[in-house]
């Protein structure tokens, strides 16, 4: 009887214990797609200005950089990042009248977020390492359990994974402020009907090319969740 009830507390435990994926999902959500969501409802759905849009949808990232300055003492690398991403579009959007420029300033954005993964990576603060996540924990316990104790610096490869996600940042980083590069350069150099459509091949570019050299880092990463997961200490 008393192995009956121990067995449904076990049970019953588990299934209160947060789901690892939707845990790790659910910042980005908040800190990268509710202000993205709400920028594109406020401006294209309700009407809103460019200016108003971005104010608004700034308010997500604000106040949860805000809340994790006092409440942990911490910040809060993507809402801090959507959060200047939101005030440079601010700073910009008075930028009108001049094609070239408006294509310039798409360049200045994407230069923004480049810039802030560049730093946090020399900083040793990696901000891309929570939207690699989900991706190398795959929604286990164990996998999550090992990733929490490769970021601590508590298993035996924190030091390699520690190079990797600042490796894997580097790659995004890099890829990004070239497409920017690409795109500010062309701006002012090409015809605005040719930049009408390479601005998007840019960034496509950009995204497929730190996907592809990003897995120079990321497959040593999830090498390690594995041998950590699978550790006997880890049990």
């Amino acid at each position: 009887m008393s192995q009956t009830l121990s067995a449904a507390a076990v049970t019953a435990e588990a299934a209160e214990a947060p789901n690892p994926l939707v845990s790790a999902l659910r910042p980005l959500a908040l800190d990268v797609a509710a202000p993205l969501a709400g920028y594109y409802l406020l401006h294209s759905a309700c009407g809103l200005s460019e200016f108003a849009a971005l104010a608004w949808s700034s308010a997500v990232p604000a106040g949860r950089t805000v809340a994790g300055l006092l409440r942990e003492r911490k910040l809060n690398t993507w809402a801090a990042l959507m959060l200047a991403v939101n005030l440079a579009g601010l700073a910009l959007t008075f930028v009108t009248g001049d094609a070239r420029l408006m294509i310039a300033k798409d360049g200045g954005l994407s230069g923004t977020v480049a810039l802030a993964i560049l730093f946090s990576a020399l900083v040793g603060r990696p901000v891309m390492t929570p939207m690699l996540m989900p991706f190398m924990t795959k929604g286990k316990r164990d996998r999550a359990g090992a990733w929490q104790r490769l970021v601590e610096g508590r298993a035996a490869g924190s030091r390699a994974f520690r190079r990797y996600e600042r490796l894997f940042s580097g790659i995004w980083g890099t890829a990004l402020l070239t497409e920017c590069v690409a795109r500010v350069v062309g701006a002012f150099t090409l015809p605005v009907s040719t930049m009408a459509w390479l601005s998007t091949v840019f960034l496509i570019g950009a995204i497929v090319a730190g996907s592809m050299l990003g897995q120079i880092a990321a497959e040593p990463i999830e090498k390690l969740v594995r041998t950590e997961a699978d550790a006997p200490t880890a049990a």
